[in-house]
Formats: structure tokens, C-alpha cells, sequence
């Protein structure tokens, strides 16, 4: 009778796994599901896992054995820790990235990790990321290895992943349970990436926009890189075939490219194109620039141009003003300041002279 009760029961359960195999119901899981992501730059990171409680248990070295271990099922002679809990908790990164160092390309991973007694362990990203935990693990199949240390916390009932550290190019993610923090630091080469997404873009619906060239030409400006790649994107955006159109933004773009490149001429004769399609509150920003360039020259050139734009400006002269006081013109700076005073200006441009009259004994 005994042996007909264990068939009965073995039977019973290879139906239920069928019909669950063919009928999946959404039940409540003792490990809950989660994901969690972070933007990094413009690379996105998710890593999606099981949340198994530590519910009194003894965790480290126990539920998760130290090392390798045989797991008594699948084809893995010894397996890692599947770094959560049932499906294989998984990595996907957006573009390529660095981890702890070392390289790993873009794409989706499954991560394992191994755990020491020594306070370190080994994070394995593995391009197996379909198999169900760890029971299939292969190490001819992994991507990358990293070795990290280990770090004591505060009690966490629910593993949790979380990304610490957020800078533009890097993040520090940490798994998080028990009384263990495991982290491991992963960085991006933020100018490679986004220059990689401007060069796919520019070839799409998005090229045909000149704000796109704009745009593209902008972030190298700012962020170093090809200067001579980014003058011909802004080159297009000023006369190519579609869209384009001569701006004094894109030619003053234009300009500071050339000057990047060591072209002062080239620099001044198409700064002097963009001051005749300026409007006063562009040549006063423009002017501020040169200022904080120490470019003395062409700052006063951008203030003055200003005012010829707009002689009833109190912002003008008060701008003018700042240049005198800043090259150390005590004459003119109080004269341009009581200009502006003069003309009713709003209260902020008000309140700007009269410090800088307070301040050279002016008022």
C-alpha cells in the first residue's frame, strides 16, 4: 500500500507541474519578484531578481553555502550562488561598460556570485541568462569574473539590489542582505557612448531635424572629443540638405569650434557673422563668456554691440559696467553704472549697480 501511496503522489505531482506547465496561474511567491534600474550617462542598467527573506534563518554559509557546491540537481558539477532566489537573477546593460575594471560588452547576463568566508567574493556575469538558477551554471560560459570585498551592515530582511554612488559615468551597485553588502562598482565612457547614440541618430528620422546637428555638435564642444567630426555636423545643420539654416547659435557653435582647433582667424570672422544676427540678450551672454575667459577683447566688443542693438538697455550698460569693473576701469564703471541707474531698471539690474557703485565708493 505504501508503494501505490508514493505513486499516487508522484503521479499527483507530475500533474500539477504539467498543468502548470501548460496553464501558469499568477500565485503569490515566497520570494517575491522585483527589478531594479538606473540610467548611468546614458546607459540603462536593470537587474531583475528574487527577494527571499532571511526569516531567522542562518544565511551566510548555510542557506548560501561558501564556494562552489553541488547543488544535487541539473548538469552543473558544482554551481555559484544564483545571487537571489528561483530563476537566474539576470544583468542587462544598454551599451558597454566596465565593471570593477574590466570590460563587458552590452547585453543581457546571468549573475552569479561566489561567496567566501574571507569577507570577498567572486561576481560572475555569465552569458547564460535563460537557465533556471544555477543548476545548469557552465564557466566556459562566463562573460566576465570580478573579485570585490565584502562589507558588513546593518540588518536587511529582504535581499535587496540597490545602486549607490550615482555620477554621470559610474554607479556602485550593491546586493544588500542579512548582515552583508556586496558591492561592486561599474563605470561607462560616457563620451564614447553618447557620441556612438549621436552617430546612430544622425542617420535616422532624428538627422533630419537641424537641432539634431546642433545638438551633437554642442555635446562635443562641451565634453571634448573630435572637434573636426562635430564642426562638419554643425556644418550641416548650417547649410546641408535638409533643414539647415544660418542662426547666430549655430554659427557662434561654429566659431568655437574653430577656436578649439587652434583657428583664431576662422574663430573672429564668423563670430563677426554671428554679431550681425544677434539679439542683445545673445551678444550680453556672449559677452559674459569672453569675460570669464579673460577674451577682454571681444567681451567689450559683445557689451558694445549690445547697446548699439538697444541704446535704452539699463541691462546693457550695467553689463558693460561688470566689464569696466572687472579690467579694473574705475571711470568707466562707475559712468556705465550710473547710466543704468538713470534709465529705471528692473529691480535685479538695480540692485547690480548699486553694489558695484557701493563697492567703488560710488553712492
Amino acid at each position: 500500500m505504501k508503494h501505490i501511496y508514493s505513486f499516487i503522489v508522484a503521479t499527483a505531482i507530475v500533474a500539477i507541474a504539467t498543468t502548470k506547465a501548460k496553464a501558469q496561474l499568477n500565485l503569490p511567491r515566497g520570494s517575491q519578484q522585483a527589478s531594479v534600474s538606473q540610467t548611468v550617462g546614458i546607459t540603462k542598467i536593470q537587474i531583475d531578481y528574487s527577494r527571499p527573506s532571511v526569516n531567522g534563518r542562518e544565511i551566510w554559509g548555510n542557506l548560501v553555502p561558501y564556494g562552489m557546491n553541488n547543488l544535487g540537481f541539473g548538469t552543473a558539477k558544482e554551481s555559484p550562488w544564483r545571487a537571489g532566489a528561483d530563476e537566474n537573477t539576470t544583468f542587462f546593460t544598454s551599451t558597454d561598460l566596465n565593471v570593477e575594471g574590466k570590460p563587458l560588452k552590452a547585453g543581457t547576463y546571468g549573475l552569479h556570485m561566489i561567496i567566501e568566508e574571507n569577507n570577498k567574493a567572486t561576481i560572475i556575469f555569465s552569458k547564460n541568462s535563460t537557465a533556471w538558477g544555477s543548476f545548469f551554471y557552465k564557466p566556459e560560459e562566463d562573460a566576465l569574473r570580478v573579485d570585490v570585498n565584502t562589507k558588513s551592515i546593518p540588518h536587511v530582511e529582504q535581499l535587496t539590489y540597490e545602486f549607490l554612488e550615482v555620477k554621470p559615468s559610474s554607479a556602485i551597485i550593491a546586493l544588500n542582505w542579512e548582515k552583508k553588502q556586496i558591492p561592486f562598482k561599474i563605470e561607462v565612457d560616457l563620451n564614447k557612448t553618447v557620441v556612438a547614440e549621436i552617430k546612430e541618430k544622425l542617420q535616422n528620422q532624428e538627422g533630419f531635424n537641424r537641432q539634431t546637428w546642433e545638438q551633437a555638435a554642442t555635446f562635443v564642444l562641451n565634453n571634448g572629443g573630435d572637434y573636426k567630426e562635430a564642426e562638419s555636423w554643425i556644418d550641416n545643420a548650417i547649410e546641408g540638405q535638409f533643414y539647415s539654416q544660418k542662426t547666430f547659435n549655430n554659427l557662434a557653435l561654429k566659431a568655437q569650434l574653430e577656436r578649439k582647433q587652434g583657428n583664431e582667424q576662422a574663430y573672429a570672422k564668423i563670430m563677426d557673422e554671428a554679431m550681425g544676427m544677434a539679439t542683445e540678450n545673445q551678444l550680453n551672454l556672449l559677452g559674459y563668456q569672453m569675460l570669464n575667459a579673460k577674451d577682454y577683447e571681444n567681451a567689450l566688443k559683445y557689451f558694445k554691440q549690445a547697446i548699439v542693438l538697444n541704446p535704452k538697455s539699463a541691462n546693457a550698460y550695467d553689463s558693460l559696467g561688470e566689464y569696466y569693473y572687472t579690467v579694473g576701469d574705475k571711470e568707466n564703471a562707475i559712468k556705465n553704472f550710473k547710466k543704468s541707474l538713470s534709465m529705471n531698471p528692473p529691480a535685479n539690474v538695480k540692485a547690480n549697480s548699486e553694489k558695484y557703485l557701493k563697492q567703488l565708493n560710488a553712492m
